[in-house]
């Protein structure tokens, strides 16, 4: 078991803060994470249940432990299920996936972060969602010490939502997840501009390795790079509202986007909203709006996270105004 004080999280947060902890703990097995729950005193805490920081908003030095997995391992259960430790990196799962002919991840390609948050934020993108391939979820109680396991439907997954993140936050540290994939191949080419992209190469009916490859390139071409530019991916959840509002919304505003969710309601993407709002490319001090994906908030240089929450809030308040309606971060700020 790792174990730091006053240790810099500078490479632990994808938005580049240079923000330390009092305490940093990195466990290896099932059996440290359950010596590390049983070892915790009251001078440890808050508790800060890291993984790979591409999901998180640091807004000054963080006065408790911070906790991060280091179980890293990839293995086939059987034909169709695959077990990963908490700490593989996510995108490297999807890649393993395609090149053994398991189905049913590859539009989740290049999504930043560890198998483990996985399983708490209900990570998606392009038509797909983790809760579509979690089987079951490997955790320690942080109160006991003890395993549990939790099956898909125990976690209560909906649009970037999870138990993990409400009920349970903070209860357990997560050791490993299972996924199950399908050994037939549908793609889903329906979501964004996927279908064009293909069509740019010449491409109708693609294989899973050109469709990841393609997702890949679109993602790369709208997305910074951590290493370039801090940011925490995309920064606000798209809402999901009624279908009266949706059809007033849509009256003012012919071309705007929207997803289907079911009969009741309608998904708007954040992203035309604050583009709207003149937000993409903008900046407040220096935190600012990416000039390619105005869904994305970028630290612009020597950017603290209070930086970033001011200008968060800004485009709240303006979307609010324009369209009467509530955008939520998806990053987690702490």
């Amino acid at each position: 078991m790792r174990i730091e004080h006053n240790y810099s999280l500078l490479k632990h947060n994808t938005f580049g803060i240079d923000a330390k902890c009092q305490r940093f703990v990195e466990y290896e097995s099932v059996e440290e994470a359950q010596d590390l729950v049983r070892s915790l005193t009251e001078d440890d805490y808050p508790l800060l249940i890291l993984g790979g920081g591409s999901n998180l908003l640091l807004t000054g030095d963080y006065k408790g432990t911070v906790v991060h997995s280091g179980i890293s391992f990839i293995e086939r259960l059987d034909d169709e299920r695959v077990r990963c430790g908490s700490a593989y990196v996510w995108d490297d799962f999807v890649d393993y996936c395609v090149l053994h002919q398991l189905y049913g991840a590859e539009n989740l390609s290049i999504i930043p972060g560890e198998c483990g948050a996985s399983a708490v934020q209900n990570i998606g993108a392009y038509g797909a969602e983790a809760k579509d391939l979690i089987d079951e979820i490997e955790a320690v109680e942080i109160s006991t010490g003890e395993v549990h396991h939790f099956k898909n439907a125990d976690c209560a997954y909906s649009y970037r939502q999870s138990k993990f993140k409400h009920e349970w936050r903070d209860k357990y540290l997560i050791t490993s997840v299972t996924y199950r994939l399908s050994k037939t191949y549908h793609p889903k080419l329906d979501y964004g501009n996927i279908r064009a992209a293909l069509a740019e190469r010449g491409i109708e009916n693609p294989t899973a390795i050109e469709l990841r490859q393609t997702i890949t390139d679109i993602r790369n071409a709208k997305l910074p790079d951590p290493k370039e530019i801090g940011n925490a991916g995309s920064f606000f959840m798209n809402p999901i509202v009624p279908k009266a509002k949706y059809e007033e919304l849509a009256a003012l505003y012919e071309r705007m986007p929207h997803y289907t969710i079911d009969a009741e309601h309608e998904k708007i993407p954040a992203g035309w909203m604050i583009e709207q709002c003149g937000w993409k490319g903008k900046a407040l001090g220096p935190a600012g709006v990416y000039a390619k994906q105005a869904l994305v908030l970028v630290n612009l240089g020597g950017a603290s996270g209070a930086d970033v929450v001011r200008l968060c809030q800004t485009i709240q308040h303006d979307v609010k105004e324009k369209f009467g309606v509530e955008i939520l971060p998806e990053v987690n700020v702490r």
